[in-house]
């Protein structure tokens, strides 16, 4: 992968029936004048009815005609070249959608003709546990089961909105009851799926069935298209590819995809890593979708001396003082033990079908699942790579005979047969559910229920690393430019919690504990919820996304709630308590003393988070990778997690600030954004006119009295220097930047800040007069002449 072949910025679009090819097509013109390098598209695939992320194809053999087709696909890839721009491709490798049998034609002939199905091993499925089943029935399933209808023709069953296909020569007589025992599925209560699925599935979610892409068939069926899209368009500039974990063997999955793209497209995973973490050496791939980069940029304008009052109000607001950490154990053992009981099952008979398995006989089945799942919960990390991750597995059996000495026999034998067959049955179903247990445990329960300070609980984070150093921020940046320059990185996605502009606002409180602590001491008892934690959470959520109504605040804190489940949750949920979170967020904001209260409260912090916005903005697009912006969040954008995340943007509104940007409008920074947009474009568009800039990476420190709310750097061999605000509390608390000074690489004179528009004054500038406009300056030099022999 070269250089030249990439974009210097991508803009990721959320495609669906309401954003169309034919709507991505028209705002083209924007993307260029904004001067991203790339469209960055969701999956384009067929996916559900209605699907507003694409992550649920139902037919990966032709593209959404929901979306536009065939026609508005290449359609909007003529309207990219035209512009020069081109298209980074989100694929989905690991699963399809099956809600609809209908909609997903293989998924139906395997309920048609089961195991004898041309697809039926397509899909991970444990065809010797039986027939296939399909929670979708009430509770009391033998009452549903009495509700089975059969349609006029009896080539279909249906319960409600369910239709299921009947096999041939099975539905000729009998009741519909009857018909549903001859068929190659079993219709089952909702509440069986987690102990008893007999297909893997994308994490807890059933109706998205995991496929078996490391067969080469399956692979050559669920890549064809979009392997021949590539092949016809170079517009095509690479893909990005979802949840690699889940694959049986990602490295060998990403080789023979490499293999397939040639060496030159770029090509990306949507891989967490931990802190400290690196990608294994043999993936052939340019590097990440970026959340180690957001977990960087976000964390150092998070103000570590806020941690202690905050970590003390939250526990006298809880009643409790657990670590993060521990936060994050429970979560994963009550996934394990409650959500993923049918995946630890199967990795037991998987275990005792393997070679060598060398389980005591008198060890019990029990035991066996138990000794299982704190293997899987021991994980440091989302998964191992056997065998290059040797050490993570290592580290996973030796976490788990700390928790559980009394299992150490049946740890070490399952330990033995991990190492012995690194590829086999047992290893590798270990490997794709200890991704599973970890992200369903910690981020999608542990980062619900630890609120001390929400800002922290993001995909990719670590709670209990409160903030990031600006010399930790510094190695993170050099590192990525030494070993993954051609990396993403973001600051928003459609996974994340929330916002950048909302992590940016929630920044300010850890520079302001104490005030925060005694308001929402007040607040709570005016306006209590069930729960204590959530209370911190809401709180946090409606401040730092404010102004938000009540129906967008109501649907966050009920899925917040149900994902803690602390007091409700998805599957055993509270009516009283449901009811209770619902109303809460109307009972607030109809409450005008407080709606006051609040909104003058958002009016302090405003400024100081606006300043870290443009921070975060100004670091990510400048720094190492290759930056992303999600779709509106070149304004302030303050949105909470999915659904919130994926509403319409108004492009629109965007493409008049920009006109105006460019007739030589500098906005201010208020709450409009345009300042943001500034920014953002002036860093996309250097990246595009001047890539030579955007190389190497060294850190340049502030000198004077506040030298430490500085965070700047240079590229390009001195010829860029960018500089950010950070605690702008604390500077303002200390009277300014006074004589701090930004010492400029080699005491360079010709510097120009493009965002202001502005010559820079002397080698040495004022901090206070180099950032008298705003609290960001993208400072270059002129480009030196092409010298001609």
């Amino acid at each position: 992968m070269t250089a030249r072949s990439l974009p210097g910025s991508t803009y990721r679009l959320q495609f669906s029936k309401d954003r169309t090819f034919d709507d991505a097509a028209a705002i083209v013109g924007y993307l260029d004048r904004l001067g991203v390098g790339a469209l960055y598209a969701s999956p384009l695939l067929a996916s559900g009815t209605g699907s507003n992320h694409g992550y649920d194809v139902v037919d990966p053999t032709r593209v959404s005609a929901e979306r536009g087709g065939e026609d508005g696909r290449v359609a909007l890839l003529a309207a990219l070249r035209a512009a020069g721009l081109s298209m980074l491709l989100d694929i989905v490798p690991n699963h399809l959608g099956v809600a609809v049998p209908k909609d997903n034609p293989w998924w139906w002939d395997v309920l048609t003709h089961g195991e004898s199905s041309r697809v039926a091993h397509h899909f991970d499925i444990d065809w010797g546990a039986g027939p296939v089943l399909l929670p979708v029935l009430d509770a009391d399933a033998e009452t549903a089961l009495g509700k089975l209808e059969l349609s006029d023709d009896r080539s279909e069953l249906r319960y409600y909105e369910h239709v299921l296909p009947v096999a041939p020569g099975t539905g000729d007589e009998g009741t519909p009851q009857e018909v549903h025992e001859r068929q190659h599925y079993r219709l089952v209560s909702w509440r069986r799926g987690a102990a008893e699925l007999t297909y893997r599935r994308f994490f807890d979610v059933s109706d998205l069935a995991a496929v078996r892409v490391e067969d080469p068939e399956v692979f050559a069926d669920t890549h064809r298209e979009v392997l021949r899209w590539l092949a016809e368009d170079p517009t095509i500039v690479g893909l990005r590819i979802d949840h690699p974990d889940g694959l049986s063997d990602p490295g060998a999955y990403l080789r023979r995809l490499r293999a397939e793209i040639g060496p030159d497209r770029w090509l990306l995973v949507e891989k967490i890593l931990g802190v400290g973490e690196t990608l294994p050496v043999s993936w052939p791939i340019d590097g990440t979708t970026g959340y180690e980069a957001l977990r960087e940029i976000c964390g150092v304008f998070v103000d570590p001396d806020g941690a202690g009052l905050l970590t003390q109000f939250a526990a006298e607001h809880t009643g409790e003082k657990p670590h993060a950490h521990t936060v994050e154990n429970d979560g994963r053992h009550l996934v394990a033990d409650e959500l993923l009981v049918a995946e630890v099952r199967r990795i037991a008979d998987a275990y005792h079908s393997g070679p060598g398995a060398g389980t005591d006989p008198a060890v019990s089945a029990q035991d066996l699942c138990d000794a299982v799942a704190e293997l899987l919960c021991g994980f440091p990390v989302y998964r191992s790579y056997l065998s290059e991750g040797r050490a993570d597995a290592d580290a996973a059996v030796a976490v788990a005979r700390t928790r559980r000495p009394d299992l150490g026999p049946v740890l070490a034998d399952l330990h033995a047969a991990l190492l012995a067959e690194p590829h086999g049955e047992f290893a590798t179903r270990v490997q794709q559910t200890s991704g599973m247990v970890m992200a369903k445990g910690v981020e999608d329960t542990a980062f619900y229920r630890y609120n001390r300070f929400v800002a922290l609980n993001e995909v990719g984070g670590d709670p209990a690393r409160f903030g990031v150093s600006p010399a930790e921020f510094h190695t993170g940046a050099a590192t990525r430019e030494a070993s993954t320059p051609h990396t993403m990185t973001s600051l928003s996605t459609h996974d994340t919690k929330r916002s950048e502009d909302v992590r940016a606002r929630l920044a300010v409180l850890a520079e302001r504990p104490g005030d925060w602590a005694s308001r929402v001491r007040e607040w709570s008892v005016r306006h209590p919820l069930p729960d204590r934690s959530l209370e911190l959470l809401a709180w946090q959520s409606l401040v730092g996304a404010w102004p938000i109504d009540a129906e967008r605040l109501a649907g966050y804190l009920g899925k917040a709630s149900k994902e803690a489940k602390l007091v409700t949750s998805h599957v055993n949920g509270v009516p009283d308590v449901d009811a209770a979170i619902a109303e809460w967020p109307a009972a607030v904001l109809g409450d005008t003393e407080l709606s006051a209260e609040i909104a003058a409260f958002v009016d302090e912090i405003a400024g100081p988070g606006w300043s870290n916005s443009l921070g975060q903005k100004l670091l990510q697009m400048a720094g190492p990778g290759v930056p992303d912006v999600y779709q509106g969040t070149e304004l302030f954008e303050y949105s909470l997690v999915d659904p919130d995340n994926r509403r319409p943007v108004d492009i629109g509104a965007r493409e008049a600030m920009l006109a105006r940007i460019d007739e030589g409008h500098l906005p201010p920074v208020d709450t409009h954004g345009a300042a943001k947009l500034l920014v953002t474009a002036a860093c996309a568009r250097l990246r595009r006119s001047r890539p030579e800039l955007f190389t190497g990476y060294v850190p340049v420190p502030a000198q004077g009295p506040a030298a430490d709310h500085a965070v700047a750097f240079t590229r390009g061999g001195g010829q860029l220097v960018a500089v950010a605000t950070r605690l702008p509390e604390g500077l303002a608390a200390r009277g300014g930047w006074g004589e701090t000074v930004l010492p400029l690489p080699g005491g360079a004179t010709d510097f120009h800040d493009v965002v202001s528009g502005k010559a820079v004054d002397g080698p040495a500038p004022l901090l206070s007069t180099l950032l008298a406009d705003y609290p960001v300056a993208l400072l270059v030099r002129p480009a030196r002449p092409t010298v001609t022999p």
